[in-house]
């Protein structure tokens, strides 16, 4: 009687647990009684790319190529990514599907899981690179313990995500205003000894071997992944006329936002060896003396940092609790657990070129759905196209009777 009493509590636990958390739907596509706001969409990509590391390649590019050849780079660049991100968004909010089940009407069976493994793969390393950042950063501003940071803001960024798309909206929603205030102060700080006048006339730090078309693919490439897995966040609107003003407020808004913040200080001479430093400015608002600037900075850092862990693991998770026909939320644990140890290892800082290579061969992958789910979409008779099961689950031999014609 005991045991059958334990069994039920327990039971009530978990049936609570799944009342409070909101279903992922990993397997299917998003249902139109689940679908959200533009607002609320919008928060999740806004706040993604307005971050520290997307302020770094604006100012590397602006130190190699000059003050208006860099911001010519960095716009063309912006414009690709949003006519890109945004055909993939506006599948996704037609059909709900995300980036895995999208992939498997185009790629199949083997294509979809080499296509969502290889990205759902790259994007964990994003999340190992920038928790081992936040340690990092937080250990050259104050001198804090590296790993320990690193552990911590790891454990929170698993906490964030675990909750689902609803807490990656609020999360966007500070990280965006926050990032602005903090590039406010810094260019307010910056001004007091450095000609804000004179960025028109930057002329870069000399001897560069950038060419325009690399600086392009560089700042793409910052995004690429991610920017692929679009789906992942759009599925959630309303419509695909919706998913796409949604797209626009982080491809070219946000983004611009990050990139160009890094670029105009850079050009003002406000960063210390621009050439490998990129925009990173935080250093500008650290100081002795000057705790409410200190407090700022620990804050940014955690949340801006923890806004682009947070977005990459929900797609490194999503994807691979697909591909493993589990759940989302039990991967953020596993792949979370996976990315902490690579950050406290401190093998973070060796592949970050490697990744940033990685986001340069993605685009491909996102052309390819683009010509099919849309510029070709209509090539094939209703009858003639792929079948998918219920479950969302490739249609193997074995499963025949449960497959459905795809809509």
């Amino acid at each position: 009687m005991t045991s059958h009493r334990t069994a039920d509590a327990l039971s009530q636990t978990d049936s609570a647990a799944g009342r409070a958390l909101e279903s992922e739907f990993e397997h299917s596509p998003v249902p139109a009684s689940h679908r959200k706001s533009l607002l609320t969409v919008s928060a999740v990509w806004f706040g993604f790319p307005m971050i520290l590391t997307n302020a770094v390649p604006g100012g590397l590019v602006v130190a190699m190529l000059g003050f208006w050849q860099g911001l010519a780079a960095i716009v063309v660049a912006n414009l690709i990514m949003f006519v890109y991100v945004s055909l993939l968004s506006y599948r996704a909010g037609q059909t709900g599907k995300s980036f895995a089940l999208q992939a498997t009407e185009t790629f199949g069976t083997a294509g979809y899981a080499i296509a969502s493994g290889f990205l759902a793969t790259v994007v964990i390393g994003w999340f190992a690179f920038n928790t081992g950042a936040t340690g990092a950063a937080l250990d050259h501003a104050f001198g804090w313990n590296e790993k320990l940071v690193a552990l911590v803001a790891g454990i929170l960024f698993i906490a964030v995500t675990y909750l689902g798309i609803r807490a990656l909206s609020v999360l966007g929603a500070i990280a965006a205003p926050l990032f602005i205030i903090a590039v406010v102060v810094a260019i307010t700080v910056a001004s007091h000894s450095h000609d804000f006048g004179q960025i028109t006339r930057y002329r870069g730090v000399g001897g560069s071997a950038m060419t325009f078309g690399v600086a392009v693919t560089a700042i793409m490439a910052t995004f690429a992944d991610s920017g692929t897995m679009t789906a992942d966040f759009t599925r959630w609107s309303r419509n695909g006329k919706e998913a796409v003003p949604a797209t626009a407020t982080a491809f070219p808004v946000a983004s611009l936002v990050a990139q160009l913040s890094g670029g105009l200080l850079v050009a003002a001479g406000a960063v210390a060896s621009p050439e490998t430093a990129g925009g990173d400015f935080t250093p500008i608002l650290t100081g002795p003396g000057n705790p409410i600037l200190n407090a700022l900075v620990v804050v940014f850092v955690v949340v801006n940092l923890g806004s682009v862990c947070t977005h990459c693991l929900y797609n490194g998770a999503l994807g691979w609790s697909h591909l493993l026909r589990s759940k989302m939320r039990l991967l953020t644990l596993v792949l979370g657990g996976i990315g902490v140890v690579v950050a406290l290892l401190g093998a973070w800082s060796y592949f970050v070129n490697w990744l940033a290579f990685l986001g340069v061969i993605v685009p491909p992958l996102g052309a390819v759905l683009i010509a099919d789910q849309i510029l070709l979409a209509k090539r094939l008779p209703r009858a003639a196209r792929a079948q998918v099961p219920s479950d969302g689950f490739p249609c193997l031999d074995d499963r025949r009777s449960r497959c459905a014609l795809r809509a």
